[in-house]
C-alpha cells in the first residue's frame, strides 16, 4: 500500500519520528556490529597469547622433552590454534569492511535523503497555507465590497426620493453607487479567480505533491529495511566463510592427537634413561667350613667391573653405580652417606653449644666441595673407598662425567666432542678469512698492513691447538666408555682433575697426616701396602657379617626424624654407639642396635670417643 493514499499532510510528524526512530536502529546494528569485531579481535588476542604461553622455551630443558609424540601433538594443536585465531581475525576485519564501513556511509546519505524529504513535504505544506490565506483574504474584500456598494445603493435610493435633495447631489450618490457596485464586481471575479485556483493547488498538494513525498519516504525506509536485512545475511555469511577453515585446524588437531605412538615415546624414554649396565649376576655360595683367603687381586679395584658387580669406580656416586632394582640392604648403607648436606640444628641452640672439637660444622666455613677438592689434590695415593665416595656425594660434577650410567655419559661425551668439534670449525673458518684478507694486504699494500693480522692469526691458531687438546681428552674419555681404550690408568685419572701432585697436601684440619683405609692417620706407609690395606677395607665394607666396632658413644642433643636414604632417626637424649665419625660432610655414623644403623647430623649429637678403639683418630 502506498502511504500517499493512506496519510494526509497531518502525518508528517509521525513519519518524521518513525523514519528517525529506523536511522535509530540502524546506527544501534552498526554498533553490534562493532563490538562483535572487537570481542572476535579480542578473543583472536588471547587465543594467540595462550598458545604462546604454552610454547616451549627456546633452548630449555623443555624443548629437549618435545621430542616425544605426544609433546609433538601438543605443539601441533597450539600450532593450530594460532591458525584458528588467525580466522576470527578475519571474521573482524570482513564484518568491518562489509558491513560497518558499507552501513556507515549509508546512514549518511539515508539521513540526507530523509532531510531532503521532509523539506519538500514542508514547502508543499506552507505554499498551500499560503494559497489558503489569499483565498480567505480576497473572499473577506469580496464580502466588504459588496456590502459598501449595497450601502452606496441605499444612500442614492434614499437622496433620489428627497425633495429636498439638490440634483447635483443625487448625481454625487449615483455616481457612488455605481462606483462601490463596480468594486464589488471586481472583488467578485478576483476571489473566483483565487478559488478556482487554490481549488487547483489543494487538488495538486493533496492528489500529486504529498503522495509523491510520501512515496519517496516510503521507498527510502523501504530500502533501510531490506538494506539492514542485507547486512544481516553478510553477517552470517562472514561468519559461514571461515567455518571450512576452522574445520581444517580442528582436523588438524585431532590428526596430531592421532599421529602419538605410545610404543615411539617408551623407546624414546628406554634411549634417554638406559644405564649401560649389566643386571647383577648370581651371588656365589660363600663356604665358611672352608678356611679362605682371600687375595687382593679378588677384591681389587681392577677388578670390580666383572661378574656383574656394581661399578665402584673413583668419582662416582655409589647411588647411581648399582643396580637400581637392588634391595636397599646394609651393603647400601655402608657404602654411602646422605648425598645432601646434613641439616642445621633447632634454630633454639647456638653453635657453642655443640661440644664436637675441630668436627663441629661451626669450624666448617667453606663448602663440603671446596673441602673435598683440597682433600683430592694433596700427595697422589689412593685413599680408602669410603672417605672417597663420602667426598664426592656433595661435590660439583666432574669434567669427564663419571658420575652418569656408562649410556649416559657417552651421550654427554659425544655432546661434548661435537660442541668442540663445531668451536674448531669456527676458529678454523676465522684463520682462513684472516689468511685470505692478509693475502690481499700483501697483494695490495695500499688496503693495510699484512703484519697487523699475525697478532690475531696467532690467536686463533692457539684456541685452535687448546680446543684440539680438550677434544682429545673427551674423545679419550669416549674411547673408554665405548670399551675402544682399557680402563684410564693413574696418570689418566690425574690429569682428568682427581690427583694433583702440584698443591700441598690440606685434609681437614689434619695437614700433613696420612689417612688409612680404617680412618687412623700414620705417617710412613708404602703405596704398595695402601693397596692391600684398601682391599681389606672392601672386605670390611661389602661383608655383612662382619659390622663395624663401635668407636666411642653420642648422646641426641636433638630429635632427628631420618627420611632420607642412608640417615637414622633418633630422639633427643638418646645414647647411641657411634661406628664411625664426621669425615667432614657433617655426618656422623651411628648404630643403635645389631640391624639398626645410619647417619645423623653432626651437629645433632654429642660424641664421646674411646681413643683405645681402632678408627678413631687422633689430633697433632
Amino acid at each position: 500500500p502506498a502511504w500517499g493514499k493512506e496519510h494526509d499532510s497531518d502525518q508528517f510528524d509521525n513519519l518524521e519520528k518513525h523514519t528517525q526512530w529506523g536511522i535509530d536502529i540502524l546506527e544501534k546494528y552498526i554498533k553490534f556490529v562493532k563490538e562483535r569485531t572487537e570481542i572476535e579481535l579480542s578473543y583472536a588476542k588471547q587465543l594467540r597469547n595462550l598458545s604462546k604461553k604454552y610454547q616451549p622455551k627456546k633452548n630449555s630443558k623443555e624443548e629437549e622433552e618435545y621430542k616425544y609424540t605426544s609433546c609433538k601433538a601438543f605443539i601441533s594443536t597450539l600450532n593450530e590454534m594460532n591458525d584458528y585465531a588467525g580466522q576470527h581475525e578475519v571474521i573482524s576485519e570482513n564484518m568491518a569492511s562489509q558491513i560497518i564501513v558499507d552501513l556507515a556511509r549509508y546512514v549518511q546519505e539515508l539521513k540526507q535523503e530523509r532531510k531532503s524529504n521532509f523539506h519538500d513535504g514542508r514547502k508543499a505544506q506552507q505554499h498551500i497555507e499560503t494559497c489558503w490565506k489569499q483565498l480567505e483574504s480576497s473572499k473577506r474584500r469580496f464580502e466588504r465590497d459588496c456590502k459598501e456598494a449595497d450601502r452606496a445603493q441605499q444612500y442614492f435610493e434614499k437622496m433620489d426620493a428627497d425633495i429636498n435633495v439638490t440634483k447635483a447631489d443625487v448625481e454625487k450618490a449615483r455616481q457612488q453607487a455605481q462606483i462601490r457596485h463596480q468594486m464589488a464586481e471586481d472583488s467578485k471575479a478576483d476571489y473566483s479567480s483565487i478559488l478556482q485556483k487554490f481549488n487547483h493547488e489543494q487538488h495538486e498538494y493533496y492528489h500529486t505533491h504529498i503522495p509523491n513525498i510520501f512515496q519517496k519516504i516510503q521507498e527510502m525506509e523501504e530500502r533501510r529495511i531490506v538494506r539492514m536485512g542485507e547486512s544481516m545475511k553478510t553477517y552470517a555469511e562472514v561468519d559461514r566463510q571461515v567455518i571450512p577453515i576452522i574445520g581444517k585446524c580442528l582436523d588438524g588437531i585431532v590428526k596430531a592427537a592421532e599421529s602419538i605412538d605410545q610404543k615411539n615415546d617408551s623407546q624414546l624414554v628406554i634411549e634417554a634413561y638406559k644405564s649401560g649396565f649389566e643386571p647383577p649376576g648370581d651371588i656365589e655360595f660363600e663356604d665358611y667350613t672352608q678356611p679362605m683367603k682371600r687375595t687382593v687381586s679378588d677384591n681389587s679395584l681392577s677388578n670390580s667391573r666383572g661378574e656383574g658387580k656394581p661399578d665402584l669406580k673413583f668419582g662416582g656416586k655409589s647411588k647411581g653405580k648399582l643396580w637400581p632394582f637392588i634391595k636397599k640392604n646394609k651393603l647400601m648403607s655402608l657404602l654411602t652417606s646422605p648425598h645432601q648436606p646434613p641439616p642445621p640444628p633447632p634454630a633454639s641452640a647456638s653453635p657453642s653449644a655443640v661440644p664436637n672439637g675441630p668436627q663441629s660444622p661451626k669450624q666448617q666455613k667453606e663448602p663440603l666441595s671446596h673441602r673435598f677438592n683440597e682433600f683430592m689434590t694433596s700427595k697422589p695415593k689412593i685413599h680408602c673407598f669410603r672417605s672417597l665416595k663420602r667426598g664426592v656425594s656433595s661435590g660439583a660434577t666432574p669434567e669427564d662425567f663419571s658420575n652418569l650410567p656408562p649410556e649416559q655419559r657417552r651421550k654427554k661425551l659425544q655432546q661434548k666432542v661435537d660442541e668442540l668439534n663445531k668451536e674448531i670449525q669456527k676458529e678454523m673458518d676465522q684463520r682462513d678469512a684472516i689468511t685470505k684478507m692478509k693475502d690481499v694486504y700483501l697483494k695490495n699494500p695500499q688496503m693495510g698492513d699484512p703484519a697487523s693480522l699475525d697478532h690475531k692469526l696467532a690467536e686463533v691458531s692457539q684456541n685452535i691447538e687448546k680446543l684440539r687438546l680438550e677434544t682429545q681428552k673427551f674423545e679419550a674419555w669416549l674411547a673408554e666408555v665405548e670399551g675402544r681404550l682399557p680402563a684410564r690408568n693413574e696418570q689418566a685419572r690425574r690429569q682428568s682433575g682427581l690427583y694433583d701432585s702440584q698443591n700441598p697436601p690440606t685434609v681437614n684440619n689434619c695437614a700433613q697426616d696420612r689417612e688409612s683405609p680404617d680412618g687412623s692417620y700414620t705417617e710412613e706407609q708404602s703405596q704398595e701396602s695402601e693397596v692391600k690395606v684398601l682391599a681389606t677395607d672392601f672386605d670390611d665394607e661389602f661383608d655383612d657379617e662382619e659390622p663395624l666396632p663401635a668407636i666411642g658413644t653420642c648422646k641426641a642433643l636433638y630429635t632427628f626424624e631420618g627420611q632420607n636414604e642412608g640417615t637414622i632417626s633418633v630422639v633427643e637424649g638418646e645414647t647411641l654407639y657411634v661406628i664411625e665419625e664426621d669425615k667432614g660432610d657433617g655426618w656422623t655414623r651411628i648404630r643403635r642396635n645389631e640391624d639398626e644403623e645410619g647417619y645423623v647430623p653432626t651437629s645433632y649429637v654429642e660424641v664421646c670417643l674411646d681413643k683405645n678403639a681402632k678408627g678413631a683418630k687422633t689430633y697433632i
